[in-house]
């Protein structure tokens, strides 16, 4: 059905659009991506030339924020159910009105910056994308902001052989720099919306206690941008959304029950009509012979938005985190390792205790960090702390030769001590039963308590000027 459905000459026009051409040879996305229902996703980068032969094969077609031509800003917010994965398939009605409050703030915000971005919907929830031309006055300014973060200097190779081709310097540099801006723009989003969500709103997904449908939060997902500009993409729409069979492993034979899915434009419907018609090939195929997904070109309002985030308290922070640096690797015998894990309570000390993959799941940074804020470390060092752990051997694999091990823990500990910082997390969870509720507690019996830790990370805060 798929290959019938990729064969409409209207669904390749759109997908080609959404990749910046109408043609293999003219796209201006650097790669794409193509995968099957199976569990083995690799998102490996493949060469624009072969999206026909992946339409063919019925495949998940995704695409390179990387761009010849623009930077990409894309926001991700989507439900995250960490006991019932499958909840926002079987349920979506209920799981998308859960996010309407995020998702009204975030359009309320964009359009008063002048921003009007491509509205997606998938099978967790929206997304949010437009363009930031490489010329314009908007991305100097964010390249001037990523070079504070040093992004640069990359660690990582950010160049695939299978595509022929490596990004420069300035690009990714300019990506880092967007990924600080929408940090702003989160913690903005997070003053409106959070009070009116029923559920935890979390900056990427972060486990809070349960509820009647388990443990479940509503995520602003900014991970992309805790990762090199290279290795990170965008489901296209008009494609197939396969994530239900991919993740038959976690959700088991209820993947059989969940129709075919498609990535759709919001063109002209209600996100409810919009979920019906993500579910119905013929209705996807006759939205694409009207809706466009070019993604829009959106530099002049992002250079509103960047002059709001250059004097807000977020950018403040973001200064105070970038100044202290890592210590050099050859230091780490002497600093980080001289950590006396002892004195630490037995859910933060296992998490450097064994790594892998406690430091790969955001909760697991974020207990961390406000742990080790108690004890008056300074952010940037803990994120050297998380990083030097990265780089030794914990069964990582080649994770850290594809992605950025600095970058990486950087992004998570400013991600989460900032929220701290500028007042947004009031750490009302940082207490025992809490950490048992989310599954985080290691030990049955435990002399320790939290709440200590929490009172004093407040007297940082309340200490501490942005």
């Amino acid at each position: 059905m798929l290959e019938e459905y990729y064969a409409d000459p209207h669904i390749r026009a759109r997908i080609f659009e959404f990749l910046g051409g109408d043609s293999p040879q003219n796209v201006t996305c650097a790669y794409i991506t193509a995968d099957g229902p199976s569990a083995d996703v690799c998102h490996n980068p493949r060469p624009p030339s072969e999206l026909p032969n992946c339409l063919d094969d019925g495949l998940e077609i995704g695409r390179s924020l990387w761009d010849h031509e623009a930077l990409i800003a894309h926001l991700d917010i989507e439900i995250v159910n960490f006991d019932f994965p499958a909840e926002p398939w079987i349920h979506p009605n209920r799981c998308i009105d859960l996010q309407r409050p995020v998702v009204a703030a975030i359009q309320e915000f964009l359009i008063n910056h002048g921003i009007a971005p491509l509205h997606l919907l998938s099978g967790r929830g929206h997304h949010f994308v437009w363009r930031i031309d490489l010329r314009s006055t908007a991305c100097d300014s964010l390249t001037a902001i990523g070079s504070v973060a040093g992004a640069s200097q990359c660690g990582c190779p950010g160049s695939f052989p299978s595509i022929g081709q490596r990004h420069d310097g300035p690009r990714a540099t300019a990506h880092a720099g967007l990924g600080m801006v929408m940090e702003y723009v989160a913690h903005r989003v997070l003053d409106v919306a959070a009070g009116d969500c029923e559920l935890p709103v979390m900056l990427t997904a972060v486990e809070a206690g349960p509820n009647a449908h388990g443990r479940e939060v509503v995520s602003i997902d900014l991970s992309e941008y805790g990762d090199p500009l290279h290795t990170r993409g965008v489901r296209v729409p008009f494609s197939a959304y396969l994530k239900p069979q991919q993740q038959r492993w976690r959700i088991g034979a209820i993947a059989d029950e969940i129709p075919g899915l498609f990535m759709i434009p919001l063109h002209e419907m209600e996100v409810h009509q919009g979920i019906q018609v993500m579910r119905a090939m013929d209705e996807v195929q006759d939205l694409a012979r009207r809706g466009s997904v070019q993604i829009p070109d959106q530099s002049r309002g992002t250079e509103r938005l960047l002059e709001e985030y250059a004097t807000s308290q977020t950018s403040l922070w973001h200064r105070q985190f970038y100044s202290a640096e890592h210590d050099p690797s050859d230091q780490w015998p002497k600093t980080y390792d001289r950590l006396p894990l002892q004195s630490l309570p037995p859910c933060a000390r296992i998490i450097l205790e064994q790594p892998n993959d406690r430091l790969l799941k955001p909760a697991g940074i974020q207990h961390l960090v406000r742990i080790l804020l108690g004890f008056d470390w300074h952010p940037r060092h803990i994120a050297g702390l998380i990083r030097s752990k990265y780089e030794r051997d914990y069964g990582w694999g080649d994770r850290w030769y594809r992605y950025d091990a600095a970058t990486h823990a950087d992004f998570y500990v400013r991600t989460f001590a900032g929220l701290i910082a500028t007042g947004r997390d009031g750490l009302v969870d940082l207490n025992c039963r809490s950490c048992q509720e989310k599954q985080y507690c290691p030990v049955e019996v435990c002399s320790d308590n939290l709440l200590r830790y929490r009172d004093r990370v407040r007297i940082r805060v309340e200490t501490t000027t942005y």
